[in-house]
């Protein structure tokens, strides 16, 4: 089968969008135009200029509100947990805290430490592992479809979103750096999955870096590694920092540096955690290192995750008694604008969007916590919750995909798919029948590929048909997805719609027969 690109040149056209949030960002700048105004009143000493100064500072400001004010606001949740290969709980309800409102729009979870025995290993290539099971099925009920996932031997990165915002996540990409046993093993290392979000491009790293007090610089050393030397297909986010926002975190390994154990402790019971913040490794090497201080993170006001007896909130009372720290972090990234040169800085000074992103994306954390409740690991999860504001770089599907007539296993059914904005097409792409509350995109009941002939035209309405015997003989709710192999995602969904169970459900029995309303 080919590959090839419908008319090319196309190109998304960001849209504004119809909801409206006020971004603290926003606020922020329009708050210091609104400043600037009344220091302009108070100071100008001639009218005339005084008029002139308070026109064009309102003009800014007006502008500041129609550019930031109308976004969309996302909530994404974060889970980093080095789980010491232990098996997976039953419960996951409160890591992922799914009775809070607003509910997340996605989810993000890295695992350390999955149990990867050679054995172990191999089975979880062959088919998910326990941990991705666990969490699949924990979403799936409610509304949420693993997008992707990236596992290097113990570690594990996985993204859900909600069904409605996949086919607006696009160009993923996962990859992986080893940085264990001098770069040959991948006990330690990075892995990494991006995509546009809406247009926007984000980047998760999940890290383990290496263990033990001594070694802060080589953990530096590995982070600094993987962020240089990850690359990554598209030409404008070859690599992790290309992208406007990363978030990094794992157990990361960094330690409490110079405090004795009594004082750690003593200072954990007491509820002053912020005596032990300054000691804290990865705090002490942001001073120094650059690229460091470009990631932000919230106040570490959640006890040190690491170490604890196992099924226990109690610090570690084996032999080794090692110090609690901090080990598990999460941080993130916005990437800095970039300053015109001296050349271009009188056309700058002229420009009305003076530097500003025409289509921002704000990054605001929520809750920055550890869940205590979970004793499996001697390491305690750690959970972030952010809120991003964004303006759509687009709002419709690449693909319109959509059922035709009544389905049910009694008759051949017919679908319809419109292209309906450039993108690279396969003839290796498909459309699945997904029941409603599906695991993944090849949780599929069935599926068609698209036609192989010709690639289709923009706006071309395509019939397909699928065979009778595909389609499932029990009645219940389904959605269409057009999968694009390229794009590794699905691209367009369909509404709900019911499949009536068929007569040949009760021929086979697996459903009763119902005679004068009674079921026999």
């Amino acid at each position: 089968m080919s590959t090839g690109r419908l008319q090319s040149g196309g190109r998304d056209k960001c849209s504004v969008s119809s909801s409206v949030s006020q971004g603290s960002r926003s606020k922020m700048l329009l708050r210091q135009r609104l400043s600037q105004l009344l220091t302009c009143i108070d100071d100008m000493s001639s009218d005339d200029e005084a008029s002139e100064e308070v026109s064009r500072t309102l003009d800014e400001a007006f502008q500041l509100c129609g550019r930031f004010i109308p976004t969309d606001a996302f909530r994404l949740h974060i889970v980093t947990w080095n789980v010491a290969t232990a098996e997976p709980p039953e419960d996951v309800t409160s890591l992922l805290q799914l009775d809070v409102q607003p509910p997340a729009d996605l989810y993000v979870i890295g695992l350390q430490e999955v149990n990867a025995t050679p054995v172990r290993f191999i089975s979880d290539l062959l088919a998910e592992d326990a941990w991705s099971h666990v969490f699949m099925d924990t979403l799936a009920p409610r509304g949420f479809v693993k997008v992707t996932s990236m596992r290097m031997q113990g570690l594990l990165l996985l993204v859900f979103a909600k069904q409605l915002h996949l086919p607006f996540i696009r160009n993923i990409q996962a990859t992986y750096t080893r940085t264990g046993f001098f770069g040959y093993w991948g006990n330690k290392g990075g892995v990494t999955v991006r995509f546009s979000f809406y247009g926007h491009m984000v980047c998760f790293l999940n890290c383990h870096l290496a263990a033990h007090m001594n070694y802060a610089l080589q953990r530096v050393d590995e982070i600094e590694y993987i962020l240089e030397t990850q690359d990554l297909d598209l030409s404008d986010t070859p690599h992790v920092r290309d992208h406007k926002a990363v978030f990094w975190f794992g157990d990361l390994n960094f330690r409490i540096a110079d405090h004795g154990l009594h004082f750690l402790r003593s200072s954990i019971n007491s509820g002053r955690l912020n005596l032990l913040w300054n000691k804290d490794q990865l705090t002490m090497m942001k001073k120094t290192e650059a690229f460091l201080q470009e990631f932000e993170e919230g106040p570490l006001n959640f006890k040190p995750t690491y170490k604890f007896d196992r099924n226990s909130e109690t610090y570690d009372t084996s032999g080794k008694k090692r110090k609690p720290a901090w080990t598990d972090r999460i941080l993130w990234r916005i990437k800095p604008k970039t300053f015109p040169s001296e050349d271009e800085d009188e056309k700058a000074s002229t420009s009305s969007d003076e530097g500003v992103d025409e289509y921002p994306l704000l990054v605001t954390q929520d809750k920055y916590t550890s869940d205590m409740s979970y004793g499996a690991s001697d390491h305690k999860p750690v959970i972030a919750t952010f809120s991003l504001e964004l303006k759509k770089c687009f709002d419709t599907p690449l693909v319109h995909v959509s059922p035709l007539g009544v389905w049910s296993a009694d008759q051949e059914a017919l679908l319809n798919y419109t292209v309906q904005e450039d993108f690279l097409s396969s003839t290796w792409d498909w459309i699945g029948l997904y029941k409603v509350g599906f695991k993944s995109a090849f949780d599929y009941e069935t599926f068609v590929w698209v036609r192989e002939e010709d690639l289709p035209e923009i706006n071309e309405v395509i019939q397909l048909h699928v065979d009778k015997d595909e389609i499932p003989l029990l009645s219940g709710h389904y959605v269409l997805g057009y999968y694009s192999t390229n794009m590794k995602s699905i691209i367009g969904l369909s509404a709900d719609f019911q499949i009536l169970e068929s007569k040949r459900a009760v021929m086979e029995g697996l459903v009763p027969e119902n005679i004068n309303g009674l079921n026999q």
